[in-house]
């Protein structure tokens, strides 16, 4: 008999969406947001059993997707409560999920070199914490990143400028990944800039 053929990346993690949002709740603790469309729409960048880095993971949004998925996944963050919570979840559903409380603003982060097949950073910002996320994506690794752009302000939070990116910064900021994709204005009413970057393997030419 021809076994059947793997679900696609896009149904997997589909399928991992509709479970953890028909799941039990963690008592005492609101639910995390929804994962963020930019993660699905890119899906087809994505391989099976990836490697996850969720930076700046707050309530877990993403690392639950991806662990729910059966992929690998390391959360960092600083606030040591969400990520008691994610890794006592994550223990409860053996999950492959690990957690790190860390300050990624203080000092020199560093997140790896080549360690991650997939970043994933949504609604953080912090310029200096970019060259240390481009050398921890392994070669063929991706970086999908979204967060909010300075038109943001005049809708509301948040307002602080070091938070809001510039028309264009987010490109900038990604150099030297390849871009694959980009988007920037109005998602589901907030001002966004989202980008889908690629790090070259040592097969492609620069």
């Amino acid at each position: 008999m021809t076994p059947s053929p793997a679900p696609s990346v896009r149904a997997a993690l589909d399928e991992a969406r509709r479970l953890l949002a028909a799941g039990p709740r963690e008592a005492g603790l609101a639910p995390p947001g929804a994962p963020a469309g930019w993660i699905f729409d890119n899906a087809d960048l994505l391989r099976p059993g990836m490697r996850v880095l969720d930076v700046a993971a707050g309530s877990g949004r993403h690392a639950r997707l991806f662990a729910a998925a059966g992929w690998p996944v390391t959360a960092i963050d600083r606030d040591a409560e969400r990520m008691a919570a994610l890794a006592t979840e994550a223990a409860r559903r053996h999950w492959p999920l690990t957690t790190v409380v860390r300050d990624l603003e203080a000092g020199e982060a560093d997140l790896g070199d080549a360690a991650w097949d997939l970043i994933v950073v949504t609604h953080y910002l912090h310029r200096p914490l970019m060259p240390a996320i481009v050398r921890a994506l392994a070669p063929g690794g991706v970086l999908l990143y979204e967060t909010f752009t300075t038109a943001q302000a005049a809708r509301g939070k948040p307002t602080n400028p070091a938070f809001l990116l510039t028309p264009g910064e987010l490109l900038r900021l990604v150099a030297p990944l390849v871009v694959e994709r980009q988007r920037e204005g109005e998602v589901d009413g907030r001002m966004v800039a989202s980008v889908a970057a690629r790090k070259l393997s040592a097969r492609e030419p620069a």
